[in-house]
This record gives C-alpha cells, sequence and structure tokens, in this order.
C-alpha cells in the first residue's frame, strides 16, 4: 500500500476494506466512525472508496455516522420525520423533496452563521458571553426553525394544490384524488 500526498482541491481517500476496515491514505492509518465525523466538522472535503471495487461509500458512511449519532443523545429525527421522508422514496416527488430538504439545510446553516457571526460581534468575542448567548439561542433557533418549517409545508402544500389542480400540465404524476362523496356520505 502506498500512501500519496492529497493533491490541493482532491478530496481526501479513505479506502474501506473487506474487514469493514477504513483507512485514509493521507495519514496512512486505519480511522474510525468518529475520525470521519471530525473530518466532516472541521469541513475535510473526502471521498470512500471499496479498497476492491472503487465504488463510492461516501453516502453510505456518512449515513451510518448518522445512525449512531441518532442512537445516542438527542436525536434530530423524529420517528414521524423518518417516516415521512421513507414514503417519499420512489414518489414521482422524491427529487423534488430531495432538494428541497437540501436547500432547507443550507438556508438552516446560513441562517446559523450570520447569528454567530452577529452575536460574536455583540459580545466581543468573549468566552463568557458567547456561551450564554449560545444557551439562549437554542430556544429562539428551535422557535425560529419551527416557524420555517411550518411555512416550507404550507408553501409545499400550495404548490401540490396547485399541481393537482392543473390536469393538463401534470398528467404523468400519481396525485391522489380527493375523495368523492357517495350517498353514504350524504
Amino acid at each position: 500500500m502506498s500512501s500519496r500526498a492529497k493533491k490541493a482541491g482532491e478530496d481526501r481517500l479513505i479506502k474501506k476494506y473487506p474487514n469493514r476496515r477504513l483507512y485514509d491514505t493521507q495519514t496512512s492509518a486505519y480511522v474510525t466512525l468518529a475520525d470521519i465525523k471530525e473530518l466532516v466538522m472541521a469541513g475535510e472535503s473526502f471521498k470512500v472508496l471499496d479498497a476492491k471495487t472503487d465504488e463510492d461509500l461516501t453516502r453510505s458512511i456518512l449515513l451510518q455516522i448518522i445512525l449512531e449519532e441518532e442512537a445516542c443523545g438527542m436525536p434530530i429525527f423524529s420517528t414521524q420525520m423518518l417516516q415521512q421522508v421513507i414514503r417519499f422514496y420512489g414518489h414521482s416527488m422524491q427529487g423534488l423533496m430531495g432538494s428541497h430538504l437540501e436547500r432547507t439545510m443550507q438556508s438552516f446553516m446560513d441562517m446559523h452563521q450570520k447569528l454567530n457571526e452577529q452575536s460574536k460581534t455583540m459580545t466581543g468575542g468573549g468566552t463568557e458571553a458567547w456561551s450564554q448567548m449560545m444557551n439562549l439561542q437554542n430556544p429562539f433557533m428551535q422557535n425560529l426553525m419551527s416557524n420555517y418549517m411550518d411555512q416550507s409545508k404550507d408553501l409545499f402544500l400550495k404548490m401540490q394544490e396547485q399541481m393537482q389542480g392543473s390536469n393538463t400540465l401534470f398528467t404523468g404524476f400519481p396525485f391522489q384524488s380527493k375523495p368523492e362523496k357517495s350517498d353514504k356520505d350524504s
């Protein structure tokens, strides 16, 4: 096994071997999922490839990290949310759902970064004031995100209603039609 230095603009390469061990070619050392999580947290660009087939396993490894994080501590995803996400697999709106979630996450990250920058400016960068600000920020952020998600849901439902109403434009989509009233319902 020859290790090579990472070139500028190139992803860090992690190889996964049949024994399920992960090998970082940059550091020439075996790594754990916790090490990979640290790469993610540091914003390091990397790719996980199967050592035999060169199949890209990056998404699979990231999902394993999410699973471990969800299993311990406070989960981000509620059971209801996970069920709703699963329902979109194979649905004609799957691609739209994925891009919507990605844009929502990016908006959240942008908003969080701006709040962090503003709070650092307000506190003068002091760590004690920063800690107090972050403790106050959590309920505020939860409320803000809840309102944002409610607005996103309303927008999505309105868009879906408009698409359902346009029979000529979206004839290929399997929208559920509203149940018609029968004589029994009257």
